[in-house]
């Protein structure tokens, strides 16, 4: 609870901190950033299903008045398959929030997937792999959103600051991540009550992220 400030009145505004936060809610360019998205790290697809191309956009915790910090970027390829990439970094700010992430939108998803198989490369922290339905999920939504962690390694001697010194970077690496292995989440908080089962064909966006928390709440 908020303590009021002394001769508190229908007219006086919250502490400045509460203020602050509430203001960049307002004020956090979520059209803007999905406008701005870019192209990278694409669904490979197989024999059946072609390549799919996926636009990434910012999403961190400046949508609940956070001051988090999301970086991403594309370009060129990479890995021995020559893939294209994403590059994700997130700086995490306490006040107001904890979360760094992108998003893209997928297309629908076989009704027989039972993993995704994701390549990349780390600088020690763990990521996690999100899907949803893409519809807002906030602290108060009824919307799930799955969770698998993602642990990434540096090169042996490296600092562990792999978003601002690439000979960090582990090699290329490959993690296949059953989906019966996702935790359901809404707004953050781990799902401990409900029997919830992940459908494939109802998620419609795919995301990264760098938290405070794992995928278990730890």
């Amino acid at each position: 609870s908020i303590p009021p400030f002394p001769d508190a009145n229908l007219f006086n505004l919250k502490p400045p901190s509460i203020m602050g936060q509430a203001m960049r809610m307002m004020k956090y360019p979520h059209a803007e950033n999905e406008i701005n998205a870019i192209t990278g790290a694409i669904i490979t697809g197989d024999s059946i299903h072609p390549p799919i191309p996926l636009r990434w956009h910012r999403l961190d915790d400046g949508v609940m008045g956070g001051k988090s910090i999301t970086t991403h970027s594309a370009g060129g390829k990479g890995g021995d398959k020559g893939e294209e990439w994403l590059h994700f970094s997130g700086t995490i700010n306490t006040d107001g929030g904890g979360f760094t992430s992108v998003r893209a939108p997928i297309s629908l998803i076989p009704e027989d997937t039972e993993a995704i198989a994701v390549r990349y490369r780390g600088d020690g922290k763990t990521y996690k792999v999100l899907l949803s339905n893409g519809k807002p999920a906030g602290p108060f939504s009824n919307n799930v959103s799955w969770q698998a962690d993602l642990p990434t390694c540096i090169r042996e001697g490296g600092d562990g600051d792999g978003a601002d010194n690439e000979k960090s970077y582990s090699s290329w690496e490959e993690a296949t991540l059953p989906l019966s292995s996702f935790i359901p989440s809404f707004g953050g908080r781990v799902n401990k009550k409900e029997s919830l089962v992940l459908v494939p064909t109802e998620q419609r966006q795919i995301g990264l992220m760098l938290s405070l928390y794992r995928s278990d709440g730890s």
